[in-house]
C-alpha cells in the first residue's frame, strides 16, 4: 500500500508535472494564503534535505522528496477543488452510492461502472480538467455534474471532485495499484463498508491502520443498512467505530447509508457540501502530510546538540602536552633560570596511540546525542591521527624556550656583593681603629660599626631579593613555556577537532530547526 502523503522537495519556483508529463506552472499565491504558508514549509524541508545531505538516510530523503512532489503538485493545481475518494471492497455498494450522490445514472451518459483499473470522476462546476489530468482520470470516465438544468440545487457541491475508485480487495493487481496511487491524492477519504465485511482484515491492516494521524480527512460509511434490522443498526455502527479505535483511529465519523433506498444519501450530500465549504480542507490535508514528512526528517536528527562546553579543547591540549613532555620541559627551564641546571630536554614527538585516544575520546564526548549518520559525519570531518600528530609537533617546535637568567636578579646579586664588600671594609676600618694602632678622627670610630652593619643588612636583603627575582623569573619562564605550548596545542585541537565538529553540529542544528519549523508551520 502507498502510505499517506507526508512531504516536501523541489525548489519553490520549480515547475511540477502532471500525470501526462506536462509541466504544471507554479501558482502565484498571496503571501498570507495557506498555499504560500505551505510552500514555505516545503521550502524548509527542501533546505533540511540539502543541509543534511548524506547524513539523512537516502530512503528517508527519497520518501520526503516524493511526498513534497505530491503536495507541491497538488498546490500547483490550486485548492479550488476538493478531491473526495470513495473507497471500498467488492460488493460494498460503493459505485451505487457514488451514483446516488451524483444523482446520475452513468449508463445514460456513456459511463459504465468501472470494471477495470480506471477510476471514475464526477465534477461539480467547471475548471477541473487540469486536476483530473493530474489524477490521471480518463476522458471517458469524467462527468461534469452541474448544468443549466440544475439551477442552484447543486451549487453547495460546486468545487467537489468525487472519485469512484476500483475495489481495494480486487484480485486484479491493477485495481489495487490504482487505489494505492490515488489514495494519497485525495483530500477526503470515504471508506464504504457493508454489514458483512466491515471487519475485513485486508481493509484494516492493509489500509486503515496506516492512516493514523489523518483522522480529520477520513469518513467511514456503513452502506446497505437496509439489509440490517432497524433495531440492530445502531449497535452495528458502534461496532464499526470500535474497530476503528482498535486501529488507532480516534474520532473518525461513521455514517449509515443505503444506496438502494436512498437512506442517508441526503445527509452524505450535506456532509460533502460542508466539506467543500471548508476552503482550507486541502490545505489542512497538505499541512498534515508536510508534518508527517517533517517527522521523518526529525527522526534523522537528535533532540539537541551537545552543550557548548563539550567543544572545549583544553582536555585534548593537556593530554597532548603531557605526551610531548611539555611539563618536564617547563620544569627544566625553571631549573636553568634558577641556576640549578644547565641544560633543558627536547620535546618528544607525540605518540600516535595518544593522539588516536584523544581523538576517540573527543568524538565520543561530542556525538553522544547524535544519530549514527551524524556521528559518522563528525568522525569523517575530523583530521586524521597522523595529521593531528604532525600539526602538534610543528606547533610545539615554534614554542620559544627562554632560559636567560633574570637581569634584575643578576643586578641585585652584584649589588649584594658590592654592599657586602663595603660592609667588610667598614667593619675592618672600625676594627683597625678600635683594636689596632690606627689613627683617625673619632667620627670614624663612631660610624664604622653602624655603617658595616647597615651595609651587611642591605647586602643580605639584596641577596634575598636576587634569589626571589631568580625564582620569579624561573616561574615566569616555565609558565610561559607551558602557556605557549598549551595554546599552540589548543590551536591544533581547535583546527583539527573543534572547528570540523562545530560545522557538522551547525548543520545538525539547522536541519533540526528546519524540520521543526516545517512540522509546526
Amino acid at each position: 500500500m502507498t502510505e499517506p502523503r507526508t512531504g516536501a522537495t523541489p525548489a519553490d519556483d520549480a515547475p511540477t508535472t502532471a500525470a501526462d508529463g506536462a509541466a504544471v506552472p507554479p501558482v502565484e499565491a498571496d503571501p498570507r494564503s495557506d498555499t504560500a504558508a505551505l510552500t514555505r514549509r516545503l521550502a524548509r524541508l527542501d533546505e533540511a534535505l540539502a543541509v543534511g545531505g548524506d547524513r539523512i538516510d537516502p530512503a528517508v530523503a527519497t520518501r520526503v522528496r516524493a511526498i513534497g512532489d505530491q503536495v507541491r503538485s497538488r498546490l500547483a493545481l490550486g485548492v479550488d477543488h476538493t478531491v473526495v475518494a470513495l473507497l471500498g471492497g467488492t460488493g460494498s455498494g460503493k459505485s451505487s452510492l457514488f451514483n446516488e450522490i451524483c444523482g446520475l445514472e452513468f449508463a445514460e451518459v456513456g459511463v459504465k461502472r468501472p470494471t477495470t483499473s480506471q477510476p471514475t470522476a464526477c465534477v461539480w462546476g467547471t475548471g477541473g480538467e487540469r486536476l483530473l489530468d493530474w489524477l490521471d482520470v480518463a476522458d471517458d470516465r469524467r462527468i461534469e455534474r452541474e448544468s443549466a438544468l440544475d439551477g442552484d440545487t447543486e451549487a453547495p457541491l460546486r468545487g467537489l471532485v468525487l472519485l469512484d475508485l476500483p475495489d481495494h480487495d480486487s484480485i486484479e493487481d491493477a485495481h489495487r495499484e490504482a487505489v494505492d496511487r490515488l489514495l494519497p491524492m485525495a483530500d477526503l477519504l470515504i471508506w464504504v463498508v457493508d454489514p458483512q465485511k466491515y471487519a475485513d482484515d485486508s481493509l484494516h491492516s492493509g489500509y486503515l491502520r496506516g492512516l493514523v494521524g489523518h483522522e480529520g480527512a477520513m469518513l467511514v460509511v456503513l452502506n446497505q443498512v437496509d439489509t440490517v434490522p432497524a433495531e440492530q443498526r445502531e449497535a452495528l455502527v458502534a461496532d464499526v467505530g470500535r474497530l476503528l479505535a482498535a486501529d488507532g483511529l480516534e474520532g473518525v465519523p461513521v455514517r449509515a447509508t443505503s444506496a438502494r433506498t436512498g437512506e442517508g444519501v441526503a445527509e452524505m450530500r450535506d456532509t460533502l457540501a460542508e466539506v467543500v465549504g471548508r476552503q482550507s480542507l486541502a490545505a489542512r490535508r497538505a499541512s498534515a502530510e508536510i508534518a508527517d514528512a517533517a517527522r521523518l526528517v526529525q527522526g534523522q536528527v537528535g533532540d539537541e546538540e551537545p552543550p557548548a562546553d563539550a567543544l572545549d579543547v583544553t582536555p585534548v591540549a593537556v593530554t597532548l602536552a603531557h605526551a610531548a613532555g611539555l611539563p618536564a620541559l617547563a620544569d627544566a627551564v625553571a631549573a636553568v633560570v634558577r641556576g640549578s641546571a644547565t641544560t633543558v630536554p627536547e620535546l618528544v614527538s607525540v605518540q600516535s596511540g595518544t593522539v588516536a585516544l584523544a581523538r576517540s575520546q573527543w568524538t565520543d564526548a561530542v556525538t553522544a546525542r547524535l544519530p549514527r549518520r551524524w556521528v559518522e559525519s563528525v568522525r569523517g570531518a575530523l583530521s586524521g591521527t597522523d595529521d593531528i600528530r604532525a600539526a602538534a609537533d610543528e606547533a610545539l617546535s615554534k614554542v620559544a624556550v627562554v632560559t636567560r637568567r633574570s637581569r634584575l636578579a643578576v643586578a641585585l646579586l652584584v649589588l649584594a656583593v658590592v654592599l657586602g664588600v663595603g660592609a667588610l671594609a667598614a667593619a675592618g676600618a672600625g676594627a683597625w681603629r678600635t683594636w689596632g694602632e690606627g689613627t683617625g678622627p673619632e667620627e670614624l670610630l663612631r660610624i664604622a660599626w653602624p655603617l658595616a652593619a647597615g651595609l651587611a643588612v642591605l647586602a643580605l636583603l639584596c641577596a634575598w631579593l636576587a634569589v626571589r627575582a631568580r625564582r620569579s623569573a624561573a616561574a615566569r619562564r616555565a609558565e610561559r613555556v607551558r602557556r605557549d605550548g598549551r595554546e599552540a596545542l589548543e590551536g591544533v585541537a581547535r583546527q583539527c577537532l573543534a572547528e570540523p565538529t562545530a560545522t557538522v553540529l551547525a548543520a545538525h542544528r539547522r536541519v533540526r530547526e528546519l524540520a521543526a519549523g516545517a512540522r509546526e508551520g
